[in-house]
């Protein structure tokens, strides 16, 4: 048994594009949905300055460097590279991100670049969408592109951010609810998509390796009883297992392939799907954890909503099949999300028996209300705490034979929260805007950039 992480462990931070970058229409960037998208709360704020990391990246990456990480996670807007999802290059996007990169090489540190985070190009849902099958094929001139303009420097590649979580909290990531029927064919295209950025990768990145990146949160069952057995059964194979055993094994997941049939969902395959679906496989898995997720089966006429008092379980309902249900034993962060550190490493010694590839976390984090002192100071001890208690868990899935090999928090720095603003704030460094003054977004180094400054060090 160790008390240190390996020599080579991935130490890192991860943000994405829309919730960070800004310059929404700058240098001939199209609209994504992130942009578009209807919004149930004005009084936050959005995403067209967001945190100006668009324009402050080199400053971003130089605090991040002195934190000392080895890689960061980040992804690239598809509407700044294909302003209309497909055809004309939009070059000073291209050029962009090359600068990126650049900066993070010079600083040793490794980018790790997720394809797509949430922000689908405007005129592809206009036409449709992940609905429509021509999307897939514009994926995948997306993705060439990337990998020809950068596979030069950029070995490790992340596919399309949480599909799973994009599709099962539709309401909260996309503003809109996706009929069932429609969001299961929604979830063939995105899988397929995936397939062709595995398969582009290896064939375009000399040394190329290229992982998918869910969110995967065990499901326990409330009791012990048969029946709630059986809700967790099938909600973990529908928020889970069916996203990664498409990805690895190139096939769907018996569980959910009976959901489907219970529900009477018809998905239309391609012709040659079946073939790249077995033979475009990752090289590892990214995950993205935040905490574990309890279900019971619903009775026939019961209260849906009975038994839930946290945020997470308030999206999970489906008649005949399982409901939340808030865990008496975890605790709970000021947001109403329950903390499971040992779900963390229960989760990851899950996932590698079933898949036994390498293992990246690419998001964990806590949400909270920091605050500036007057003498420009963040003391987010809860933070400290949380991360202390998951990362200490990764180290104990380590020893317990797990191949994990890096673990890059949510997030690097503030970034706006798709549904509650700046006011959540996750990063390592503070950024200096309300939701409704943007201010010079000033940036300071919080009490947790310094303990993970010496975590990373001391390992």
């Amino acid at each position: 048994m160790t008390e240190r992480f390996p020599k080579d462990f991935l130490w890192g931070a991860s943000i994405s594009a829309h919730q960070t970058e800004g310059a929404y229409a700058t240098d001939g960037k199209g609209l994504s949905v992130q942009d578009t998208r209807p919004r149930d709360n004005h009084e936050i704020a959005d995403f067209t300055v967001a945190v100006d990391h668009y324009h402050h990246y080199k400053g971003d990456i130089a605090l991040l460097a002195e934190m000392g990480i080895k890689i960061f996670r980040f992804s690239i807007a598809w509407t700044r590279i294909f302003p209309n999802g497909r055809g004309t290059i939009n070059q000073q996007g291209l050029d962009h991100y090359s600068d990126v990169i650049d900066e993070l090489l010079k600083y040793d540190i490794q980018p790790y670049i997720t394809l797509s985070h949430f922000d689908l190009p405007q005129a592809l849902e206009d036409e449709g969408g992940w609905t429509n099958r021509e999307t897939v094929t514009a994926f995948k001139e997306y993705a060439e592109t990337l990998f020809t303009a950068y596979g030069d420097r950029v070995t490790h590649w992340l596919t399309i951010n949480e599909p799973n979580i994009m599709l099962l909290v539709d309401r909260k990531i996309l503003g809109k609810e996706i009929p069932l029927q429609e969001k299961y064919q929604q979830f063939h295209h995105l899988m397929m998509a995936e397939k062709h950025a595995f398969d582009r990768c290896h064939a375009l990145v000399p040394g190329g390796k290229i992982g998918p990146v869910p969110n995967i949160s065990l499901v326990y069952p409330a009791t012990s009883k048969p029946e709630d057995n059986q809700a967790a059964l099938y909600f973990n194979s529908v928020r889970n297992w069916a996203y990664l055993d498409f990805a690895c094994f190139g096939r769907y997941n018996a569980v959910f392939k009976d959901y489907l049939q219970q529900n009477q969902i018809a998905v239309t395959f391609a012709p040659e799907d079946e073939v790249l679906m077995k033979t475009a496989l990752p090289d590892f898995v990214a995950m993205n954890f935040y905490t574990t997720v309890t279900v019971e089966q619903p009775t026939t006429t019961g209260d849906m909503k009975n038994g839930i008092s946290d945020q997470q379980s308030e999206d999970i309902m489906e008649r005949g099949f399982y409901k939340g249900f808030t865990n008496t034993y975890l605790k709970k962060n000021a947001f109403n999300w329950t903390i499971d550190p040992l779900g963390l490493k229960t989760t990851l010694q899950t996932l590698y028996d079933r898949y036994h590839l390498p293992i990246i976390i690419t998001e964990n984090g806590l949400g909270a209300e920091d605050q500036l002192t007057g003498d420009e100071k963040i003391h987010d001890d809860y933070r400290i705490d949380y991360l202390a208690q998951h990362t200490a868990q990764c180290l104990a899935a380590i020893n317990a034979g797990v191949e994990l090999i890096g673990y890059s928090p949510w997030s690097a720095i503030d970034l706006i929260s798709v549904h509650e603003g700046i006011k959540k704030r996750y990063g390592f460094i503070y950024v200096d805007r309300t939701d409704d003054d943007e201010k010079a977004q000033k940036r300071y180094r919080k009490d947790s950039f310094y303990w993970y400054q010496t975590l990373i060090k001391e390992g």
